[in-house]
């Protein structure tokens, strides 16, 4: 007795096929908008709707067990591209492409979409990236995946980042123009596309992702400050990538004060590698007042979690008021750093510019025999350096 399901898909089904998948591929790392032409960009339906257990019984993946009405119901359904829907169909029986495993991909591509659509308006953040040459390596600022670690708690407010940073500079930090060159881009970079819209209220939430060296990112935490709402994210190296970790690293930190507050104070930051006394008497001379704040075990990965970066900032702001207190608040502070980008950010963040003592910041430049004077926050060169 021949069959009475038909290959048509209702309308309601299509609709709502459409919906779960929020008219993109559904293929698992395709995610390509269905609505618009690849290559002109205009408006389109380039959708195709393929069976999971096949239409015929003896199509890819095959249908036995699965009831008729089933096979066009938006269960057994998923909204791709034609070149997904080949790869699909491919093989007769599915080859590596099971029930299973599409299965699996409509659901998380379904959960992705209602987790996105169900976050509050007032989650909006708009994305700043910065990028700059850390000695021969390149920024590596994706926003597909910065955005990735946003969520679910916030969500990027345009489909583009803001980007600062000199892309494709040949400028590297052992070069004597460097400091000036990037710095000074920066700062106007920043005045140009932040700046007002932070004043006129088009940007209420910004979430940062910056790669660079540390004097430079402390600077862009400077140009942020500590007023408008801010997330600031770290490059994690396992698993790679800008997401927050679940687990609970150690938050504690050491602060070491020198013997006497006399001759010139020097903060030593050491986070993710330890520095020693001795390289910053090499820059500063024997008589340097040292300050130290450090993890118990500094290592690359020590910053994990948001909760570490609460306290690293709660310690900043604590222990400036002490070197402040000890030394005055004219006297510059020599800042030797060994941090994530993210707490670099944040040190020029918490800094209160009519408040706190200036800050010169170093750089450990290798091919200069150590550490070199870079940027300086405050005491009048705001918008300068000094080296």
């Amino acid at each position: 007795m021949p069959r009475e399901v038909t290959r048509h898909i209702k309308d309601s089904v299509s609709n709502r096929l459409w919906g779960l998948a929020a008219g993109r591929c559904q293929f698992d790392g395709c995610n390509r908008p269905l609505w618009r032409s690849p290559v002109t960009q205009e408006d389109v339906n380039i959708a195709e709707r393929a069976h999971i257990w096949s239409f015929s019984d003896d199509g890819p993946r095959g249908n036995i067990g699965v009831v008729d009405d089933d096979l066009n119901d938006a269960p057994n359904l998923m909204l791709v591209c034609h070149d997904c829907h080949r790869k699909m169909d491919q093989e007769k029986d599915g080859g590596r492409y099971t029930v299973a495993l599409l299965q699996s991909w409509k659901s998380a591509h379904e959960h992705r979409v209602e987790l996105v659509t169900a976050i509050n308006p007032s989650k909006r953040s708009h994305v700043l990236m910065y990028g700059a040459n850390v000695g021969d390596q390149a920024a590596p600022l994706a926003f597909d995946s910065a955005a990735s670690a946003m969520f679910p708690d916030r969500y990027p407010a345009e489909a583009h980042p803001i980007r600062l940073g000199m892309v494709n500079s040949a400028w590297r930090d052992r070069d004597s123009a460097f400091w000036v060159i990037e710095e000074t881009s920066l700062i106007r970079q920043f005045a140009g596309q932040v700046q007002p819209r932070l004043a006129g209220g088009s940007i209420t939430h910004v979430s940062v992702f910056g790669f660079a060296p540390q004097p430079l990112l402390a600077r862009l935490g400077a140009c942020l400050t500590d007023i408008p709402d801010v997330d600031v994210f770290q490059l994690q190296r396992e698993p790679r990538g800008w997401r927050w970790t679940d687990a609970t690293p150690s938050s504690e930190l050491v602060l070491e004060r020198p013997e006497r507050a006399e001759g010139t104070p020097a903060l030593i930051i050491g986070l993710s590698a330890t520095i020693t006394a001795d390289r910053v008497s090499r820059v500063l001379g024997a008589g340097a007042a040292i300050w130290t704040l450090r993890a118990p075990k500094p290592h690359n990965d020590w910053l994990q979690s948001r909760d570490q970066l609460r306290m690293f900032r709660r310690s900043m702001r604590l222990l400036l008021d002490q070197i402040k207190a000890a030394h005055g608040q004219t006297t510059t502070i020599h800042v030797f750093p060994a941090m994530p980008v993210a707490a670099a950010i944040e040190l020029g963040r918490v800094r209160m510019p009519k408040a706190d003592a200036p800050l010169l910041i170093y750089d450990q430049i290798n091919d200069r025999n150590g550490f070199v004077p870079a940027i300086t926050l405050g005491g009048g060169a705001e918008q300068g350096r000094t080296s």
